[in-house]
């Protein structure tokens, strides 16, 4: 079962996706990055919002697009964020690895916060990197990517390079989400690769990322999940 992840930036965008029964949320400032972050005060007003409406929900925030040797202000941002009250909290990693990766991958690992790492796939994910963050105790993995205006996640790696991530997260147990500019286009390949959760802005906007979210594409999205999760549902009751 493939489950729903709608990153928004205000409480009406909140209230309006979880109103479609996502099952997460991710409090970023799509207009200030891949991983762009929203003022505390902001991430602390929508979950004021949100929480007595939708106690259940999963409620994740970026920290912003922090360079990998920023550590100091990344170990800054994190404690932050985190104070704020929200469930998870996302940090972007270099996913071609290197000593800076290995270096942050290493940091959060060790912070004692609900860290979700990023693996930023624009230069390719190095597979050392990536099954050494499968080990790590971190609540789960994602990938994406910084520029949108490049094709999708699926359209720039392929269905067999991110199979091949999805089945190696799976081996370790590793809740295992993608992300970066999907689109409707992209659901037949998404139910096909059945990573953990799938996570959307562009595809549920009108226009560019930044725009206003949209109710029909946002019904469209879901639904096209929904079907997933149908045949999970009747495969589990045989």
């Amino acid at each position: 079962m493939i489950r729903m992840l709608v990153s928004v930036r205000s409480v009406e965008e909140a209230l309006q996706a979880a109103g479609f029964g996502v099952d997460y949320l991710d409090l970023k400032e799509p207009a200030a990055g891949a991983l762009g972050g929203l003022d505390i005060a902001q991430i602390r007003y929508i979950l004021a919002a949100v929480r007595p409406r939708h106690p259940s929900l999963m409620i994740s925030a970026t920290i912003g697009d922090l360079q990998a040797t920023e550590l100091t202000a990344i170990e800054h941002a994190i404690r932050e964020v985190a104070d704020a009250g929200v469930d998870l909290v996302k940090v972007g990693v270099p996913g071609q690895g290197g000593a800076a990766a290995d270096a942050l991958l290493g940091r959060l690992a060790l912070c004692g916060r609900p860290i979700v790492p990023v693996l930023i796939a624009d230069d390719g994910i190095d597979d050392g990197l990536f099954a050494i963050a499968c080990t790590l105790p971190f609540p789960a993995l994602m990938v994406d990517t910084q520029a949108k205006l490049g094709g999708s996640l699926v359209e720039r790696m392929g269905s067999a390079r991110l199979a091949r991530l999805v089945a190696t997260a799976r081996a370790h147990g590793k809740p295992f989400g993608l992300a970066g500019a999907l689109q409707l286009r992209d659901l037949p390949a998404l139910r096909e690769l059945k990573p953990a959760f799938a996570g959307f802005r562009s595809a549920v906007c009108e226009g560019e990322r930044s725009g206003s979210l949209v109710p029909a594409r946002l019904k469209a999205v879901h639904d096209g999940l929904a079907a997933d999760r149908t045949a999970f549902c009747e495969a589990i009751a045989e």
